[in-house]
């Protein structure tokens, strides 16, 4: 039997914050209905910053503007008979402008809702994972970096390396 593979799960998040709420989403989940920002994986042959923008629009239909990195988050689920599931999350705080109303949101997302802090607080058991909260009170304690904090480099198709 091949042993498992192991290997990180590569997450972004957008934190938006307009007149003291923050946007984020409601959506299914194994465990349930559970909040978290607008976020989801890394695709292939993306940069952190447009997954970002991707994902948000995805599950918003807000269009986002990130402004800086707040920070980079682990965490580890265990799996009983596996490794576990690591997920490394870049979480970046931005704007966003008017929703496309036409735009169909992901299908496992309810709805988007803006709460402010001490709501959120007050519902843990609803959060996707710890880091929900994790990201927002960075946010407050104003954790900022800037947005080429992370560099991108690809291989082009004759070896050369490329920055972004």
């Amino acid at each position: 039997m091949k042993p498992e593979t192991w290997a990180p799960h590569v997450t972004v998040a957008a934190i938006v914050e307009r007149d003291g709420r923050f946007l984020m989403v409601e959506e299914h989940t194994s465990a349930g209905l559970r909040l978290n920002q607008p976020a989801g994986h890394l695709d292939a042959g993306e940069t952190l910053l447009e997954a970002a923008l991707r994902e948000t629009l995805e599950e918003t239909a807000y269009p986002f503007t990130p402004d800086a990195l707040v920070g980079m988050y682990m965490t580890h689920f265990d799996r009983v008979g596996s490794a576990g599931d690591t997920y490394l999350r870049f979480a970046y705080c931005g704007s966003v402008g008017e929703p496309d109303a036409s735009r169909a949101l992901d299908p496992d997302i309810v709805r988007t809702v803006w709460m402010n802090a001490d709501e959120l607080r007050a519902c843990p058991e609803r959060h996707r994972t710890p880091l929900v909260m994790q990201c927002i009170d960075d946010y407050l304690a104003g954790r900022r970096f800037p947005l080429d904090f992370v560099h991108t480099h690809s291989v082009g198709p004759k070896g050369a390396a490329q920055r972004q």
